[in-house]
């Protein structure tokens, strides 16, 4: 039914989205998860469905426009997913979250728009780089597909406001690697809060040194 390579990807697609859900990255069916086939078709997690439980066989197919080619009904926020990988040929594959710490991070009022987290460690800024802050818009709107559009050919990972984290990757174990990296920063964000006055900081030629 599939190409080999494909039925990999399938596989390795579930395996990814069921570990982030048994370690406690997903919750019921919060999040969503994608991937850029080698045929430029998208695989994407079914609307309504969970990440700890997904089947390699019932994945929505898409193609980049947003038309569905074959399974279930896709999430309604692959709108989003699709656009990134429109604008950002590097990006093959995109998790987004409603992590606990990212999420929480994403609900505060005077973020950087521009960086999200300011360097205190350097792995954030080694994957990631800086970290936009999208407004907030209803989630699946046509809104939100348009600011992340227009951010996407420059960055791999997005917060958006009062909604969750976004990260992309070259393949499944980066995006999986960089969104965990990510809810593992904003959580040392708010561990250092009873000591904010105190922070070290990156300096700006230690951020342009690991860029």
């Amino acid at each position: 039914m599939y190409s080999v390579k494909e039925q990999q990807l399938r596989e390795e697609f579930v395996a990814q989205g069921k570990s982030l859900f048994e370690r406690g990255y997903a919750t019921g069916a919060a999040g969503n998860m994608s991937l850029l086939l080698p045929d430029g078709k998208v695989l994407a997690t079914p609307t309504g469905s969970c990440l700890g439980r997904l089947n390699p066989d019932e994945l929505s197919v898409l193609d980049l426009q947003g038309g569905l080619l074959a399974g279930p009904k896709a999430t309604k926020e692959a709108t989003f997913h699709l656009a990134i990988y429109r604008a950002n040929p590097n990006v093959k594959v995109i998790v987004h979250l409603h992590s606990t710490y990212a999420t929480a991070l994403s609900c505060l009022n005077n973020l950087d728009p521009d960086n999200v987290l300011k360097p205190f460690t350097p792995f954030a800024v080694s994957r990631m780089g800086d970290i936009p802050l999208i407004p907030y818009f209803k989630p699946g709107s046509d809104k939100l597909v348009e600011a992340v559009e227009k951010l996407a050919a420059d960055h791999v990972a997005f917060l958006l406001a009062n909604h969750g984290p976004l990260a992309g990757g070259k393949n499944l174990t980066e995006a999986v690697n960089n969104i965990e990296e990510f809810e593992a920063t904003a959580r040392m964000f708010f561990l250092l809060q009873q000591h904010r006055d105190h922070i070290r900081y990156l300096t700006e030629e230690e951020v342009a040194e690991l860029r």
